[in-house]
């Protein structure tokens, strides 16, 4: 290995670094072992194939010298030869186990990669939707990526590279002493003015380099929320592109000056490590050919000693950054245990039921419950902040009970913020109540399994979010073996199937992030055939048809109508002329249910309920809606989402 080479390998080493010193976690360590155990056959190859590596390194200087001495002795010519094709074997034989090491390499770290990212992966599914809602996409993101990486490093490179590094220092040593302990001696000399500075620009350099990152971060922020379809939008309704584009031309001018900054760095480092690595070369020289002349030292020798010093420095400055790097790896351990050792609120139990054949009722048993505070949910580094908010836990349901008997429809109404989508939450388990029972088919929802839980409510929301995927990926989804028959069927209940056929590509067509390429409407429709195909037998509405205009709110309805025949519904509305017809209504207010009956009944109570109604329809003709139902949107079941 070159000094340049060993200079670059350095320099990276420190970059990827974490500079803290800490000690040794044994719990860690303990986590990695179990990790690292399913491959330790592969580890204990890609070891001694290091050691075989670093034989080879060595035999080729010592092979070198003895061609030499052969040469300047007039030896036997066959010597020369031998030696020759020694060393040429011994070339191929490195170039063998280099391409056999990179490969139990790629294999050991990819695996580990794989280990890795698969349980965080998994685990981060199991995590509740608080999780999501406070953590940034990214940061989680980046645990998948580069901590996995980063961890992975420490067994595709730094655990070779410690012992085949050990193994090339100490035999290169030897037979440097072996051949003159004096050169030897000046050289180890001479190991402080390559590695000081080695460490001291690295760690300059990396300085640097985190700025960069932190500026290049901050400039590709910028463009993704620019980028995406709503914050273009946002700047073109304002009416800023010149100021935008003023902000981002002071983004990258600063990207620009730190890549300088950087290279310039970069270039003075390899300048002056190849600086040292020359003078270190003329002391063998010189010296070594001093002693050749005086005949204390065999030409051959000295031609061994400078190729044995170039190998010497190269394992002596890995082994000087090998602590920095095991220390970096473990940092990038402990990052992604960290992810791992959070504790999903939400949990199957080991005996968990499945929910009964048949028509299936919903229903709240004194129900209370408050959201979790971040600390039970979150890090503060997944949420990018110094410490995590402490506050939250405070009771936002209060004995909520009701009952939704098998196919009937029952409505939530209230204010903005009451609780009506909380409530709905708590179907599908994305939460757990704190007190109280929620039972669906007579059954409570900790006790079911999530399978069948999943298999039996069904939800459709007012954002209709699609993956960047095709029709056909998105509602097989709900039924990953459903036929292009039962897809088609779904879309035609759903209103949707002349849509589709007039797609570019039919039911392969890619819809866009988040469902972006379809109307408001369209991306409704696709979560209600969704929930058609998956043939649900209890279905929550949440404000389904919030943000359409009249007529892609008509076309939703038709859909609505078919997804609620003869199922168990419950729906949150927002509009109360959409929930005349429901089997019971409950008004919902702070987290209470304050009237409870059918729309005539609530409306002859004059409460809360006939308040909203007459708040809602007073600036058109109450009369005429109160009596024949003809507010916007009559008849349809919508719901609203709540905080």
């Amino acid at each position: 290995m070159s000094m340049e080479t060993t200079a670059w390998t350095q320099l990276h080493s420190v970059l990827n670094a974490e500079q803290e010193r800490r000690p040794f976690a044994r719990a860690t360590l303990r986590r990695i072992g179990a990790f690292a155990r399913p491959h330790r056959r592969r580890i204990v190859r890609f070891v001694v194939l290091g050691v075989a590596t670093a034989l080879l390194a060595v035999a080729t200087p010592v092979l070198a010298g003895r061609v030499v001495d052969a040469i300047v002795s007039g030896g036997d010519r066959a010597e020369v030869v031998r030696l020759a094709l020694l060393i040429a074997l011994i070339a191929l034989a490195e170039a063998a186990l280099g391409i056999l090491g990179r490969r139990l390499s790629a294999a050991l770290g990819e695996g580990l990669i794989l280990d890795l990212r698969t349980a965080v992966f998994d685990h981060v599914q199991r995590m509740p939707v608080a999780f999501f809602t406070r953590t940034r996409t990214g940061a989680l993101v980046s645990r998948l990526n580069n901590d996995v990486i980063g961890a992975q490093r420490a067994f595709s490179n730094t655990l070779s590279g410690v012992v085949s590094n050990l193994v090339t220092l100490v035999l290169t040593l030897a037979v440097m002493f072996t051949l003159s302990w004096q050169i030897t001696l000046l050289a180890l000399a001479l190991l402080p003015v390559f590695v000081v500075p080695a460490r001291r620009m690295g760690s300059r350099m990396a300085r640097m380099q985190r700025e960069a990152a932190a500026l290049n971060a901050a400039m590709g922020t910028r463009m993704t929320e620019r980028f995406s379809a709503p914050g273009a939008t946002l700047v073109k309704l304002f009416g800023r592109p010149e100021e935008e584009s003023a902000e981002f031309a002071a983004r990258a001018r600063r990207v620009r000056d730190i890549g300088v900054r950087t290279a310039t760095a970069q270039s003075v480092f390899i300048t002056s490590l190849t600086l040292v690595s020359s003078l270190a070369l003329a002391l063998v020289y010189g010296l070594g050919g001093y002693f050749a002349l005086r005949g204390t030292l065999e030409p051959g020798a000295v031609v061994a000693l400078a190729l044995l010093l170039t190998r010497m420095y190269a394992p002596l400055t890995a082994l000087a950054g090998a602590r920095v790097e095991v220390m970096s790896a473990l940092v990038s351990f402990e990052r992604v245990f960290e992810v791992l050792d959070l504790t999903p609120l939400i949990e199957e139990r080991p005996d968990a039921r499945e929910v009964p054949d048949g028509p299936v009722a919903v229903e709240f048993d004194g129900v209370r419950f408050g959201y979790p505070s971040a600390d039970k949910v979150s890090l503060a580094s997944l949420e990018e902040v110094a410490s995590l908010d402490t506050r939250g836990g405070a009771e936002v349901l209060h004995g909520v009970s009701f009952r939704a008997g098998p196919g009937q429809t029952v409505a939530l109404v209230g204010s903005s913020g009451a609780g009506k989508s909380t409530i709905a939450q708590l179907l599908p388990r994305l939460y757990d109540a704190d007190e109280g029972t929620v039972r669906v088919g007579g059954v409570d929802v900790r006790d079911l399994s999530a399978a069948g839980l999943r298999a039996t409510l069904g939800m459709v929301t007012q954002d209709g979010h699609l993956f960047h995927d095709s029709v056909r990926a998105n509602l097989l989804l709900a039924r990953p073996g459903a036929s292009d028959a039962d897809l088609w069927d779904a879309l035609g209940r759903a209103r949707l199937d002349d849509l589709v056929r007039a797609l570019p590509d039919g039911l392969d067509t890619v819809v866009g992030e988040r469902g972006y390429r379809l109307s408001g409407g369209e991306r409704q429709r696709m979560t209600i055939a969704r929930l058609l195909l998956a043939r649900q037998r209890v279905v929550i509405l949440d404000e389904a048809t919030a943000h359409l205009d009249n007529t892609s709110e008509a076309a939703v309805q038709e859909a609505l109508t078919e997804a609620l025949a003869d199922r168990t519904a419950v729906v949150i509305a927002h509009r109360l002329s959409t929930v005349r017809t429901a089997d019971l209504i409950l008004v919902v207010e702070a987290g209470r249910i304050v009237e409870r009956g059918t729309h005539d009944a609530l409306l002859a109570a004059d409460g809360r309920y006939a308040e909203l109604y007459r708040t809602q329809f007073a600036p058109q003709h109450p009369e005429r809606g109160a009596e024949h139902g003809t507010g916007r949107g009559a008849g349809q079941p919508v719901g609203e989402a709540v905080a």
